[in-house]
């Protein structure tokens, strides 16, 4: 997950533009008084740039080679701290509850960037949304057809349940999309920027996020069929869907991409528990 390095290492291609890094710093806004965390700084370009800005600085580094390299880069930086491990095993409240001497909630939330590899990026981000309610903003590198579906509106055709679990996470705004070769080694995809405010709508739509985050996944199951079937497969009485989908206006004949998360809560709320 490097922004740029001397070779590449767990799959990951270096950004090699100093254009697009400083665009990325400047996305996360004012970071004199916050706690950033950069997963998989490796070669450290990003970290240079954050670490005469930030007030703490968390980098996150699996390889163990580069995060020796970064523990000597930035040993004279006490701000700036290296933890050699896995993301996905990261505790971001545990970061954020160091900043105010074990009192979590009194600390202001993290802010988080990171270029994150093609095969993990969805568990990254899964990991991102539940992390919410320590994370206020995370600045991420994608290949630009998740971008896509993570930004995606209802009816189109990349809207799925990525989409869903993005939009009810976070406000999703794309932000800048660079071509292979502002990396090294190119990469055979376009890649694109995203930022993430962290604003989950579960309380706002009246829904439990585990339960209907279940439901949606049933809904997308087999995403050229129809919703109804979709439903049926799934457990629910055919019977119950049908007045579930009249009730919310949804046609019989709808696919789960047709609806936005609003009306997907509210099929959720008639239907309740499957049969």
């Amino acid at each position: 997950m490097q922004w740029r390095g001397e070779r590449p290492r767990l799959g990951q291609n270096f950004l090699v533009s100093a254009t697009a890094q400083a665009a990325i710093v400047e996305a996360l806004g004012d970071v004199s008084a916050r706690t950033v965390v950069e997963i998989g700084p490796g070669g450290g370009a990003i970290t240079s740039l954050l670490a005469s800005r930030a007030r703490r600085l968390v980098a996150v580094e699996l390889d163990r080679e580069l995060a020796a390299r970064l523990r000597e880069q930035f040993a004279g930086r006490g701000s700036v701290e290296v933890l050699e491990q896995d993301v996905l095993e990261t505790d971001f409240a545990e970061i954020r509850r160091q900043n105010a001497g074990g009192e979590r909630d009194e600390a202001e939330k993290l802010l988080v960037v990171g270029n994150l590899p093609y095969y993990i990026t969805s568990d990254i981000l899964l990991r991102l949304f539940q992390s919410a309610d320590d994370v206020e903003r995370a600045v991420v590198m994608v290949q630009r057809e998740v971008a896509d579906r993570i930004a995606a509106d209802p009816g189109s055709r990349d809207y799925g349940l990525l989409t869903v679990t993005a939009q009810m996470h976070a406000r999703v705004e794309k932000l800048m999309t660079l071509p292979p070769g502002a990396f090294s080694p190119p990469p055979q995809v376009h890649s694109t920027v995203v930022r993430f405010t962290m604003a989950p709508r579960f309380a706002e739509l009246g829904v439990e996020a585990d339960p209907f985050l279940r439901f949606v996944r049933s809904c997308f199951a087999q995403k050229r069929k129809m919703l109804g079937k979709n439903l049926r497969n799934a457990g629910y009485e055919a019977g119950r869907v049908a007045a579930a989908m009249t009730k919310c206006g949804v046609s019989a004949s709808a696919r789960a991409e047709e609806l936005a998360v609003e009306t997907l809560a509210g099929l959720w709320q008639e239907l309740g528990e499957r049969a």
